[in-house]
């Protein structure tokens, strides 16, 4: 009988350590491990927003759908170097507060280049922009519905009209 209280107690303990990493993380922090950013959850959902308003939802999915926010922050954080990661996490921070239509407001005057926001905001802005359409264009469903993809590209067409 105490072999199999023993074996119970094991299991136990082998569930309880195979579920406190995710009791580790702060309730704060980013749902994706970095490992140059610190980024918080609000920042996180800052920018989801903001991805959403450079791709909205229309008939196809938007940057939140698709996890864009996600995918610019693993790039900055694994692929740049750490100034450029300062000026993106400090250019974040302008539009940190705002309100959805301030927000909006923003981003359309930094993407018109007619506000006179930091260099920072302006960098952020740039590399936020070119991170969600490099990672909207890569997405699985752009490249499975949006992208006719052949095997060998330029078939031969043999009734192709040719003129003279």
């Amino acid at each position: 009988m105490e072999r199999r209280i023993a074996i119970k107690q094991v299991l136990i303990f082998a569930g309880g350590m195979a579920l406190l990493p995710s009791f580790l993380r702060g309730a704060g922090k980013v749902s994706i491990q970095t490992k140059n950013l610190d980024v918080s959850a609000e920042q996180e959902k800052l920018l989801a927003e903001i991805a959403e308003i450079i791709i909205p939802k229309t008939t196809t999915p938007g940057a939140k759908d698709l996890g864009l926010h996600l995918f610019v922050l693993k790039m900055i954080d694994d692929c740049y170097e750490k100034t450029v990661q300062q000026k993106f996490m400090n250019g974040l921070k302008s539009f940190e507060g705002l309100d959805a239509a301030a927000l909006k407001q923003l981003v359309i005057a930094v993407n018109s280049g007619k506000a006179s926001v930091a260099e920072d905001t302006r960098s952020f802005y740039k590399l936020m922009k070119q991170q969600t359409i490099n990672g909207y264009m890569n997405s699985k469903y752009v490249m499975t519905n949006l992208v006719i993809w052949e095997l060998i590209p330029g078939r031969y067409n043999g009734y192709f009209p040719v003129k003279a």
